[in-house]
């Protein structure tokens, strides 16, 4: 089970026991909102695309009410946002859809960016490998956990909502 695994994963931080099982579906950002209770915008959601060669995958991180801006995307990755499907999702990344987060990573080539959306909240949440689970991290936290490649700014359509 993909959320076993994010706990595994964990072990080395000492935060095993901060993912958090919920009863209820988080696997939206809405349903995660409510599950957590916080705004959808804390709602540190996962999206994976296909990399520019379309070999493999990268992951960017983002504000549950950020959009990505194609755009943004294309100037910061040099190609066209191009969503996995399911399948690909299990392939590269190895948590399914509704549990995709930037840790534990089936294919250790994968590449995580955190969206600067982010930025606006002292803690934001994301899955942690299941569709009824979450952690709750600081963007600090969530730099360092996830590895991430960088900061970016591909998103749009969050700029004016705070918490």
């Amino acid at each position: 089970m993909s959320i076993e695994k994010v706990r595994e994963y964990f072990k080395q931080y000492n935060k095993q026991n901060d993912v958090i099982e919920h009863k209820e579906s988080s696997a939206t950002v809405e349903l995660a909102a409510q599950a957590v209770g916080v705004i959808p915008a804390r709602i540190a959601k996962t999206l994976s695309f296909k990399n520019k060669e379309g070999d493999n995958a990268i992951l960017i991180v983002t504000a549950g009410d950020a959009k990505i801006d194609n755009k943004k995307f294309k100037a910061e990755f040099g190609h066209k946002a191009k969503m996995l499907t399911p399948g690909e999702v299990i392939e590269y990344i190895g948590h399914e859809i509704g549990g995709v987060c930037p840790f534990a990573i089936k294919n250790e080539q994968v590449k995580v960016y955190l969206d600067l959306s982010m930025k606006r909240f002292e803690t934001v949440f994301p899955a942690a490998g299941s569709s009824n689970s979450s952690i709750e991290l600081t963007c600090d936290e969530l730099e360092k956990f996830s590895n991430a490649d960088k900061w970016i700014d591909v998103c749009k359509g969050y700029e004016d909502i705070q918490d």
